[in-house]
């Protein structure tokens, strides 16, 4: 069974940064797992994909965020982050991570990963305000 279990976030100036971390179990038991943090900027709104990475250490982010936030994966600790610079107004949402397994990043793209991925965890709230 897997789970996860995120956390960091806060609220934040523009220009500032925060950490995310998602500790999860139960997702490297098959040959390759692909885990990723996704956002919704506002209950109602459309999930988007953030930024996805896989065993293989192969990683994807949405254009929006690239250049600021960088995925990584410690798998001796089976913890998933997500560092987040330069924060915009616009990055403002509740951010999850997710899991699945038997797969690659390029398995489905970015913009529609989160109808793909199996596995949850529970959202942290990021606020940037300006």
């Amino acid at each position: 069974q897997v789970q996860l279990v995120a956390s960091g976030g806060g609220e934040v100036q523009a220009g500032g940064s925060l950490k995310l971390s998602c500790v999860g179990s139960g997702y490297t038991s098959g040959p390759s797992y692909c885990l990723g943090w996704f956002r919704r900027s506002a209950p109602g709104k459309e999930r988007e994909g953030v930024a996805l990475i896989d065993s293989n250490s192969g990683k994807t982010y949405a254009g929006s965020v690239k250049g600021r936030f960088t995925i990584s994966h410690d798998s001796a600790k089976n913890t998933l982050y997500l560092e987040m610079n330069s924060l915009k107004p616009e990055d403002t949402g509740m951010y999850t991570c997710a899991a699945e397994v038997n797969c690659w990043v390029g398995w489905v793209p970015l913009r529609i990963a989160s109808e793909k991925y199996k596995y949850w965890g529970q959202g942290t709230q990021v606020t940037v305000s300006s």
